[in-house]
């Protein structure tokens, strides 16, 4: 029988591998295997049986939306509780205790310490931490770790660094501080204070919150009931940001003018309510209720610690930006010297810009609903129209607090004025988005004018002429600066570590100083003074406008080198270095502190200086302004039989947040 074609391959494959006869070849014997291969095997086997889960983006914690007010309002009971994420911590331990955050539950008045809360316990991770209440001392830390670590989130994607705290001083003179002051956590202490206070101690790097017995019965509040400042949203992201501000420019906790404390509580304000728009459902069930009215929703969404309010007596939310239908704009006028007051009025124009350019964004959608009339109808708006409102308002709130989180590092170092911020927002944003097709800078100019906050030094209000300065300086001068910068260190950004961003930039700020201060450079000395300083000298005399000091003038400090790293709309990047000078002169013969710095913006792709933001150190203007806030802060204290502090006194810094929130807050 024929042999099978198809067996005939393999046959002649087997008698090649065999040789001639057809018993195969006996088989070499396998080499051990090598050490490098045996732990590869082992890797691989670990892997199989027990396979690496990644971390996930963000946890997810229940918190109030606003207060727990809204629990018992029958049209928004139902969206009171808000489910927010927050940056995913691998390493969070009870209290919680985090990268950022350390949550110290100790309850001096009432001689009690709570227990922490595991927010890495599996049922609460199943469960989005804890449900919300009043009386769990538990939620309390979770409510304050959560809103706090939003905020911090906020700045550094607004930044495009990390955040760091202020740095610890000592605490008397010769004290030597660990780790060179860098502080890794902010401790917060949900029921540090048994009274109707709240507030950020710049020298404990702590946030203190209090509760008290409601002083009489209004809204959702009964008379008699304790009250909790923790649970409020806005409270604990308005000393969020006093305490990451302090990080920023720890001067601006001084009062050198009538705006700086004003500034700070202000600033913390706009955080807080924009922060409102990040919270879908109860955004659009407002939006609904205000029937995509834009001065109902400002009404709406323009209170601020609407429970903590009613709590003390004054039957209204703590404090309103947003008046009534047909009230004309507040002013800025120079009487205005209480900073909650006074920062309202820059609250107010934010919100305006922020309102106008919302119902610029929406106009469109509106059309489209009306048939072309713009008029809606009365009774309720569709739940598809109320969704794209409220999506187009957390948009424009998101932008909106960008612009004023992006502006800060525009800012002078020192002796901020209102005015002195707008020009820095109007910067800041025009350095990213170069075409403002949907007005916003204009937006602002117009809120800022209608309130009568102006830069003092301009003609016009322009958007070219509020654009921070060009360096006054030639272009050979202003190279100079190329001789130092190579020499930096400038990896500071969203993935380094915190200790070493403040190291580097401590490390920075000594090379930078040494550079700057070279004593046998006359192309170094005229660069200290057209940057607005003075050579140190232990005993100057001068005029400055029609009076006659005297004092010591102190050597420049390089308050900080840090890089800024945004992302426009055209998806290019933009990095730039800013670095913060000060100086101090101590005048006789009481060592009053006058402060003078300026701010450096360099563009490190193009390697240019672009702006000199420059606050002179022996300025007419700033001795007269200090001077000015300095006896109108003794007269207060003296009228509400307080103790004055001067600028930059370190037992009246640790105090200046709590006397301003606990006499301030009926403002």
């Amino acid at each position: 029988m024929a042999e099978h074609h198809s067996t005939k391959p393999l046959r002649a494959a087997l008698e090649k591998a065999g040789g001639k006869g057809n018993a195969p070849k006996p088989k070499t014997p396998k080499p051990p295997p090598t050490p490098a291969a045996k732990a590869m095997n082992r890797h691989f086997i670990k892997l199989a049986l027990n396979p690496p889960m990644p971390d996930p983006p963000f946890r997810r914690l229940r918190i109030y939306a606003y207060d727990p007010g809204q629990q018992t309002d029958p049209t928004m009971f139902d969206v009171s509780v808000a489910t927010v994420t927050v940056p995913w911590e691998r390493d969070l331990k009870p209290g919680p205790v985090g990268e950022y955050l350390e949550v110290v539950d100790v309850d001096p008045a009432s001689n009690a310490c709570y227990a922490p809360v595991d927010l890495n316990h599996p049922n609460l991770l199943h469960e989005s931490g804890l449900a919300p209440s009043e009386s769990n001392p538990q939620f309390h830390q979770q409510m304050a770790y959560a809103v706090a670590m939003r905020t911090i989130d906020r700045f550094e994607r607004a930044l495009g660094r990390k955040a760091l705290w202020a740095r610890r001083r000592p605490a008397k003179k010769g004290e030597v501080v660990p780790d060179d002051g860098y502080v890794r956590k902010l401790r917060i202490y949900p029921h540090a204070l048994r009274e109707a206070n709240a507030y950020y101690d710049p020298e404990k790097i702590a946030l203190l919150f209090g509760y008290f017995p409601a002083a009489d019965s209004s809204g959702s509040v009964v008379r008699g009931s304790v009250i909790f400042g923790v649970v409020s949203h806005d409270i604990v992201a308005h000393e969020t940001t006093h305490a990451l501000l302090d990080g920023l420019h720890p001067r601006y906790s001084e009062r050198t003018n009538v705006d700086m404390a004003a500034f700070h509580e202000a600033f913390a304000d706009i955080v807080a309510l924009f922060q409102h728009f990040s919270m879908p459902e109860s955004l659009t069930r407002q939006i609904r209720q205000a029937k995509g009215s834009t001065t109902d929703i400002g009404r709406s969404l323009g209170q601020f610690a609407q429970r903590f309010g009613q709590a003390t007596g004054m039957h209204r939310a703590l404090r309103r930006f947003v008046g009534e239908v047909g009230a004309s704009a507040p002013v800025l006028t120079d009487d205005m010297t209480e900073p909650h007051t006074r920062g309202a009025i820059l609250v107010s124009a934010v919100f305006a810009a922020f309102l106008t350019i919302y119902q610029a964004r929406c106009a469109d959608l509106i059309r489209l609903a009306t048939n072309g009339s713009g008029i809606l109808p009365g009774g309720e708006i569709s739940v598809d129209l109320a969704n794209r409102l409220a999506s187009e308002a957390s948009k424009t709130a998101e932008h909106v607090l960008n612009m004023c989180i992006r502006a800060l590092d525009y800012c002078p170092p020192v002796n901020l004025e209102f005015g002195d911020y707008l020009r820095a927002i109007v910067t800041a944003d025009r350095d990213l988005v170069h075409d403002d097709s949907r007005g916003y800078r204009v937006a602002f100019i117009d809120a800022f004018r209608e309130r009568g906050i102006v830069p003092y030094d301009i003609r016009r209000l322009a958007e070219d002429s509020l654009l921070w300065e060009p360096p006054p300086m030639d272009a050979e001068l202003a190279s100079r600066f190329s001789e130092v910068l190579p020499v930096l260190d400038l990896s500071w950004g969203l993935a380094i570590d915190r200790a070493k961003a403040f190291q580097l930039s401590q490390k920075n700020a000594g090379i930078l100083q040494k550079w700057l201060t070279h004593p046998n450079d006359p192309r170094r000395r005229l660069l200290r003074q057209i940057l607005g300083f003075e050579e140190p000298a232990k005993q100057w005399t001068g005029m400055i406008g029609e009076r006659s000091y005297s004092g010591e003038i102190r050597p420049i400090e390089v308050h900080s080198v840090r890089v800024c790293r945004r992302s426009g709309p055209d998806g290019l990047w933009k990095s730039t270095l800013v670095i913060e000078l000060t100086q101090t002169f101590r005048a006789d013969p009481d060592q009053t502190r006058y402060r003078g710095g300026c701010t450096l913006l360099f563009d490190l792709t193009a390697a240019h200086l672009d702006y000199v933001v420059r606050k002179r150190l022996l300025s007419q203007w700033s001795f007269e302004n200090q001077s000015k806030v300095q006896l109108a802060a003794m007269k207060a204290a003296a009228d509400g039989g307080q103790v004055y502090y001067p600028p930059d006194d370190s037992i009246g810094r640790s105090k200046t947040f709590a006397m301003m929130h606990r006499y301030g807050r009926q403002s």
